[in-house]
């Protein structure tokens, strides 16, 4: 027997059976300490500003970098998975995830946390939840849509568990010997990515037995060379740097589909902007029932509430989506919902009251769980699958620029009226324009594909999805598929 049979048989057991499902159950568990873990960030609000007499601008950067790292890491994770596998980046996050926790208990400034808490933290959560999503595809295949559905369960878990835990061991033993004991639950990403061990591929290896795509320019430098040129010469040297900086703006962030695909270019800007809005609740929530009379347990109780509405509507917001009747309209399920999500702010606004509040996370949670169950699935929908990793990486560091810069300018609205309400008032502002401009824009952009196709009728094919325009250019011949696909989940 051969080494490529001996090792295509023990990928066979290995994926979809026996050790995969406990891969799930890590992912499952990194899901819920990562990307659950910002929302508990509003609990301890108040005693930071009082603690560091810091305005509301000044508290609310903590979080607002922790969520941008968390979301705007994609591409150097991808490039770390490349080179040392997603084991070792796991394990190097939750080091990241852990050391960043406990030295944030002994900050002295506010500015300090920014670095500790925000940056460390926030990278090595990043580097541990896209790690632990793309082992999944390397473990899962015939299961992968319903192993990708359950994982996303543990952000649901992690938004209901981490309030609750937060308020409890601040009321018992204060911000600081909480933020401590945080570096430690943390570092059980490490024990999660120890049981991802590293798994072969059917044809034999991990991508590595791909042959890596010729670089553009590559031709001409072996012209150059053959011609006799140095491969120290200046010129040469300055051609390839170009070329290398090229290449890997092509791979991790997809400017060339930005510019060509309009569906893709209007998703984006609009994702964008409605971030911008999206996050303020998870923020100042929790304040904003405090300063209203709101006694802190039952504050820090709502955004549980949201988390445990998410375990269930999420799935079945994915299942509906996914019906044939919502094939091609899925923009506009996700225009609703962030629509929705805008109009659910008002609630807050009309009164303070925990019972309206309790609504209001209610009707919240399920806009949440549309926006979440669609946001990748639609921009699937708009660009090819093989540049669909590139697309993803351009298309959350856009959206981790407005998910850093929205919470302070907001918390600089606050400071300077002394008026919650702007809080609410900024959401529905940047939600509700954002989904009017995806839902009209893919509309008319829908019309004019389908005037472009009924003039083309006799030549041109019908395009899968109607409002898509995607990038004609030729595909590469046994083109292997992307070796990272780095995911987020709102």
């Amino acid at each position: 027997m051969s080494q490529g049979e001996a090792a295509g048989r023990g990928t066979a057991k290995a994926q979809d059976r026996g050790w995969a499902w406990m891969v799930l159950l890590a992912a499952v568990l990194l899901q819920g300490l990562t990307l659950g873990f910002p929302c508990c960030i509003g609990v301890f609000f108040t005693d930071l500003q009082h603690e560091f007499q810091a305005s509301n601008s000044q508290t609310s950067w903590f979080p607002s970098i922790m969520v941008a790292v968390l979301h705007g890491g994609g591409p150097l994770c991808s490039i770390l998975v490349k080179r040392f596998g997603c084991r070792f980046v796991v394990m190097l996050g939750g080091l990241l995830s852990g050391l960043g926790m406990v030295s944030s208990s002994f900050c002295k400034s506010i500015s300090e946390l920014y670095l500790t808490a925000g940056l460390i933290t926030g990278l090595g959560s990043c580097f541990s939840f896209q790690a632990g999503v793309t082992v999944l595809g390397y473990y899962f295949v015939r299961w992968q849509t319903l192993a990708n559905a359950v994982a996303s369960t543990g952000v649901s878990l992690g938004f209901t568990l981490w309030p609750l835990l937060s308020q409890y061991l601040l009321d018992e033993m204060g911000w600081r010997n909480t933020f401590l004991i945080f570096g430690g639950i943390l570092l059980n990403c490490c024990v999660c990515g120890a049981i991802m061990r590293p798994i072969q591929l059917a044809s034999g290896s991990l991508p590595q037995s791909a042959k890596p795509e010729e670089e553009p320019g590559s031709r001409a430098e072996e012209a150059q060379l053959s011609n006799g040129a140095s491969p120290h010469h200046p010129t040469l040297q300055q051609h390839t740097r170009r070329t290398k900086c090229f290449h890997v703006l092509q791979n991790y962030l997809a400017f060339d589909i930005f510019c060509q695909n309009k569906g893709y270019q209007i998703y984006t800007i609009g994702v964008t902007w409605m971030m911008m809005g999206f996050a303020l609740p998870h923020v100042y929530l929790v304040p904003y029932a405090i300063h209203s009379g709101v006694e802190e347990h039952k504050a820090a109780l709502l955004i549980s509430i949201i988390g445990f509405i998410n375990i269930f509507i999420r799935p079945l917001t994915g299942l509906l989506s996914g019906h044939r009747v919502f094939t091609g309209r899925r923009i506009y399920l996700f225009s609703l919902a962030a629509l929705l999500c805008g109009l659910s702010n008002f609630i807050c606004i009309i009164s303070a009251e925990f019972s309206v509040l309790i609504l209001y996370c209610v009707i919240l949670s399920i806009a949440m769980s549309g926006i979440g169950a669609l946001v990748f699935q639609v921009l699937m929908d708009v660009v090819e699958m093989d540049r669909f990793s590139s697309a993803l990486g351009l298309f959350t560091i856009l959206e981790s620029i407005t998910l850093l810069i929205g919470p302070p300018l907001t918390g600089l609205l606050v400071d300077i009226t002394s008026d919650f309400h702007y809080v609410f008032y900024n959401s529905s502002f940047f939600l509700l324009s954002a989904a009017l401009f995806m839902g009209l824009s893919f509309c008319a952009l829908e019309k004019k594909n389908k005037l472009r196709e009924a003039s083309k009728a006799h030549l041109d094919k019908p395009s899968r999805y109607q409002y898509s325009e995607r990038s004609t250019e030729p595909k590469a011949e046994n083109q292997s598929p992307p070796a990272v696909e780095y995911i987020t989940s709102i």
